[in-house]
């Protein structure tokens, strides 16, 4: 007999996980409403066309490809069934982004610009699974296209703000600017290398400066461009004083002042509106992937030890290689996954997230059983979650069944209870018991 199992680096869900999942996705939908954002769902795969060379060469390489289906590759010669483009057309999403530039490229005439939409959908990527990193997860992405205001971007931080605010995790933002990356590339004699420099220290974190500096020699970068970035990705300060930095760093280089100066208005306008979030300037902070143009984003937690739990940036020509050029993109990407992990290592769920009904009525026989359908009744039609034990049954099984489901409250109406017209509410939480009128019992759980 087989034994049941699933892939690595995919999970199920219990009701238990869901109900703590969906309040994720709730608030974090609550929020990106707020600031006017529709919503968008795209297809679980994609054309490869579609896929490839959107995410760099690692990103390629993680890409899970769908084999075509039927006996297609029946007729095929070996030679033929050696490429594979011949057997694989389709690919799993990798991300949200480049199916959403698809779509506004594919829909251009139906949609105004700026187009702002928010999507939370499953994305896949063949990568190693460990802790905190699945081959299956969730994203909930917020997009605008069509505009380049800096406003856009400062948006995005405030929706950063107040959708960890709602969870309740105390995070750090750290942000940085792809042109200011060409900058120190450029000033240290590499600009042809940016994508090189950017792989190498975005993980600068993770393996260190003397690792980092290892792979900048391995990508063809010579000890003496090392030696002047080294200095730069170690500078100190706040942000005001790190980007007056980068400004004397950067005096040669035109492309990397613009991205000084728009990260000045963005920290500028964060600290006018009083946005109550840390907002740190990293320049190690490179984000690999190749389409990302302006500001980046990058989101930590700051109370539990995991990977970057939130993160996107500004795109200036995506939509260009589907052939819309020159619409401007920024959006911002929220790893439900990690953010479900982080909440729970810190206990940050409200109790009621915990359980899907909120009374149990026991049954306990055929008068008692008709009057409880009435009372369901009234607290359905008041919002309140309840539902009633199917069978007659002894008190004690049925007090276990609302135990293990963690229903917090049991609704008893027995001979006594008819006769006096009311309800004995115990709540399985303290023991505690009261009784509680038919008329009142909706208000009493509300």
């Amino acid at each position: 007999m087989q034994k049941p199992s699933i892939p690595k680096g995919t999970r199920d869900f219990s009701p238990a996980e869901m109900m703590r999942r969906n309040y994720i996705f709730d608030s974090i939908r609550q929020v990106f409403r707020t600031f006017g954002f529709a919503p968008l769902e795209t297809p679980a795969m994609e054309n490869l066309s579609t896929l490839l060379g959107k995410y760099g060469d690692e990103g390629d390489k993680l890409l899970f490809k769908i084999l075509n289906s039927g006996d297609y590759a029946a007729g095929l010669a070996p030679d033929e069934l050696r490429q594979a483009s011949k057997i694989c057309e389709k690919g799993l999403r990798y991300d949200l982004t480049v199916p959403f530039a698809r779509y506004v490229v594919q829909h251009q005439g139906e949609i105004v610009l700026p187009f702002k939409r928010y999507q939370i959908q499953p994305v896949w990527r063949a990568d190693r699974p460990q802790k905190g990193r699945y081959r299956e997860f969730y994203q909930c992405d917020v997009d605008v296209v069509g505009s380049r205001s800096l406003l856009n971007e400062v948006e995005l931080v405030e929706i950063v703000e107040r959708v960890f605010r709602k969870l309740g995790i105390a995070v750090t933002l750290r942000m940085n600017n792809r042109k200011i990356l060409y900058g120190i590339a450029e000033t240290i004699g590499h600009a042809d290398k940016m994508i090189d420099i950017t792989v190498a220290i975005d993980k600068l974190e993770k393996i260190g400066i003397d690792n980092v500096k290892a792979e900048l020699r391995e990508r063809g970068i010579d000890d003496a461009a090392i030696d002047r970035l080294q200095p730069i990705l170690e500078l100190r300060g706040d942000n005001r004083r790190k980007l007056s930095a980068l400004r004397d760093v950067l005096s040669g280089s035109e492309t990397g002042l613009k991205g000084v100066e728009e990260l000045e208005t963005v920290f500028g306008y964060v600290e006018r509106l009083g946005i109550a979030l840390a907002v740190e300037l990293d320049l190690s902070l490179a984000r690999g992937l190749n389409y990302y143009t302006g500001a980046i984003f990058e989101v930590k937690a700051n109370d539990y030890a995991i990977g970057s739990i939130c993160g996107g940036g500004r795109y200036d020509d995506l939509t260009g290689i589907f052939g819309m050029p020159d619409t401007s993109g920024v959006g911002i990407s929220f790893g439900a996954d990690r953010i479900y992990d982080v909440m729970v290592g810190l206990e940050l769920f409200p109790e009621e997230v915990n359980f899907s009904t909120k009374v149990l009525f026991v049954n306990l026989g055929a008068d008692e059983e008709a009057a409880s359908l009435g009372l369901l009744r009234a607290l359905r039609d008041a919002g309140v979650a309840a539902e009633i034990y199917p069978e007659k049954g002894k008190m004690k099984k049925q007090m276990e069944y609302a135990n293990r489901r963690s229903i917090p409250y049991v609704a008893i109406v027995g001979s006594d209870e008819l006769a006096r017209q009311t309800v004995t509410l115990k709540d399985m939480r303290t023991g505690e018991q009261r009784q509680v009128p038919f008329a009142e019992l909706a208000a009493s759980l509300q």
